[in-house]
């Protein structure tokens, strides 16, 4: 196999041209892809906390353990 090697220079040029190609997403889209993904993860966080609580809850009911 051989290994191609590119100029360090040239390697930063082909960077920029593909960088330049990019469609960057707005202020406005960021901002709220940022508030949806808290969102999401603070119901995930509910949603988990509750399960186990219920879970432990279960368990404790069926094996008659704890207080």
């Amino acid at each position: 196999m051989a290994s191609k090697t590119t100029n360090p220079f040239t390697f930063l040029q082909q960077v920029r041209s593909e960088t330049s190609k990019v469609t960057w997403p707005s202020r406005r889209e960021t901002l709220i892809s940022t508030v949806m993904v808290i969102a999401f993860a603070t119901l995930a966080a509910i949603f988990f906390f509750a399960a186990d609580q219920l879970m432990a809850y279960a368990i404790e009911f069926i094996l008659g353990i704890g207080a």
